[in-house]
């Protein structure tokens, strides 16, 4: 495991992705060798890149990673593109690989395609332990493109130092962001496919929300009003400015010192998953116990409360485990 980790800090793709496949299946190599990466960690920007369905998210990516590394060639781009889980396979589909071919196959960008596996939201499980892989290895900037489904809109919050929320005109409502919080998560919003006529009624419906949740018109420069920027990832327009928003969100973040403060949160979300994972196990380990029968047996003829039950399953559980 040694070999791999090391191969993985001089630059090797091939062993990168191979503990990638070791870290999304939770295996136990790969837990040894994220024990060993970890302190090479904490130097990625993790950009979170969400919004609905049909507004342009993998064009976009495709676009912004290409002027990424035009702007500077020395700069090395992961992308985590997260997918919905393949009926037949099992596997994540390769519809945002497939968009990305341009960059693909760049040497300083790695893409990644991961299935959602059912995790709540549609985030891949292992979202975050990948992320943290790729930042020991080198990687500048980290772009997770969420499914746009739900939750998962909200949840990379969590999971990213800047969240750039993606809507477009014409897709029924005014703009999706207001459903699930959405707006409440943006540090820069981005109207993609502006050669649409109705652009302009998209942008004054996503600056009366903006003032509502930022209603002082007073120069602060600690805090972060999110810019609402137009975009035509097809032929490239606005993403030069995209770029530099990102880079300014970057330079706020460190000088409030809410860089920590998005850090903290990212591994606090971490830690919390890994703890739920495990108490998971300890649940499937649980039920198949005799004890665990014998208490729900009496729960079931109403013999015992479930609150009673849960102090008696206590004895056997996690919860005694960890005291």
């Amino acid at each position: 495991m040694a070999d791999l980790t090391q191969a993985v800090l001089q630059g090797d793709r091939r062993a990168l992705a191979r503990l990638i496949t070791l870290v999304e299946n939770d295996d136990a190599q790969g837990r040894q060798a994220l024990d060993a990466l970890f302190p090479k960690t904490g130097t990625a920007h993790v950009i979170g890149i969400t919004g609905p369905s049909g507004v342009g998210k993998s064009s976009l990516v495709n676009c912004l990673v290409d002027t990424l590394i035009k702007q500077d060639p020395k700069l090395h781009v992961a992308v985590i593109a997260v997918d919905p889980t393949s009926p037949f396979s099992g596997g994540a589909v390769l519809g945002d690989r497939i968009r990305m071919r341009a960059i693909a196959e760049k040497s300083n960008v790695f893409i990644r395609s991961m299935a959602s596996r059912g995790a709540l939201g549609g985030l891949a499980h292992n979202i975050q332990a990948v992320s943290l892989v790729l930042d020991a290895a080198g990687y500048d900037f980290i772009v997770v493109e969420t499914v746009g489904a739900g939750q998962s809109e909200v949840e990379i919050a969590s999971l990213a130092h800047s969240v750039l929320v993606v809507e477009a005109p014409g897709l029924g409502d005014d703009v999706q962001a207001a459903k699930a919080g959405i707006m409440e998560i943006a540090d820069i919003l981005v109207l993609n496919k502006a050669d649409k006529a109705d652009v302009d009624a998209a942008e004054m419906t996503l600056r009366s929300m903006l003032t509502m949740g930022y209603p002082s018109e007073e120069s602060d420069e600690s805090i972060w009003v999110p810019p609402i920027l137009r975009t035509v990832a097809t032929d490239g327009e606005g993403i030069a400015e995209l770029v530099e928003a990102i880079h300014a969100h970057a330079r706020y973040l460190r000088s409030t010192g809410n860089w920590q403060q998005r850090d903290q949160i990212r591994l606090r979300a971490f830690l919390r998953g890994l703890l739920e994972r495990e108490r998971d196990r300890e649940w499937q380990q649980l039920i198949q116990k005799e004890e665990f029968k014998n208490i729900f047996g009496q729960v079931f003829v109403r013999a015992l409360s479930p609150y009673a039950a849960v102090e008696r399953l206590q004895e056997f559980s996690f919860l005694k485990n960890s005291q």
